[in-house]
């Protein structure tokens, strides 16, 4: 746990603290508070639920910063824990399992695309793949013929004042993840390249070689510090 909150820093530990409190509250208590329209449960589940949930996943961003053998284990073991949950019929503890082994398998799925082109080329070809999946694919069958295998591989969101619950599929939850870690690593990107070009009186010009650098095109292991390290710089 130490380890945990030395990546992450007391601002975000206590912000994911009080969030997880927060959301388990509503997910124990949820068919307790009013029952509103159905305008009024997409609005409450679009700007309410849905981003408190994945606000998660942006609080956790600094996890990235693990070894990628540290990565894929504790994925694995969220999908374990999952899978035990649910069988045991703890199905919103489950998904929130759920959620954490698509982090922390996005984190280590972001080892293999260091280069930003990859990224951008995965995240042109995602919705394209997805959209046909919806229409005629796979998503299309399994949503409509097989409703029980689409709730064992998506994340429920209780409507309010009901049992009901919209759902997000995994590989969804997975793509936000990678989006969001991979446009984190970017700001210190744009930060350092400022700083380079402030020091030679060039502000707001990228430079090639600094750009590229900054960018994370290192292999992860020359640049990643392990679980519950920290780096300092010197002036």
């Amino acid at each position: 746990m130490g380890r945990v909150a030395a990546l992450l820093g007391a601002p975000r530990v206590i912000a994911f603290g009080l969030l997880a409190v927060a959301l388990g509250f509503y997910y124990g208590f949820h068919t307790s508070l009013p029952n509103t329209s159905t305008w009024g449960d997409v609005a409450f589940l679009s700007f309410v639920l849905i981003p408190a949930v994945l606000a998660l996943v942006y609080l956790g961003l600094p996890l990235r910063a693990a070894r990628e053998l540290e990565l894929i284990a504790v994925a694995i073991a969220f999908a374990v824990l999952a899978v035990i949950l649910h069988e045991a019929g703890l199905n919103a503890l489950s998904d929130f399992a759920k959620l954490g082994a698509m982090a922390f398998a996005a984190f280590w799925f972001l080892n293999f695309f260091e280069a930003l082109s990859w990224v951008v080329l995965v995240a042109c070809i995602v919705p394209w793949v997805d959209a046909y999946s919806v229409w005629r694919g796979p998503t299309n069958d399994i949503v409509h013929n097989h409703h029980q295998v689409f709730s064992t591989l998506s994340f429920a969101f209780p409507v309010p004042g009901e049992n009901a619950a919209a759902n997000l599929g995994l590989p969804d939850l997975l793509f936000f993840a990678i989006r969001s870690a991979r446009l984190r690593d970017l700001g210190p990107a744009r930060r350092v390249v400022r700083r380079h070009d402030c020091g030679r009186g060039r502000l707001g010009q990228a430079r090639p070689a600094g750009a590229a650098a900054a960018l994370g095109r290192l292999p992860a292991r020359e640049r990643r510090p392990a679980l519950g390290t920290t780096t300092t710089e010197t002036a």
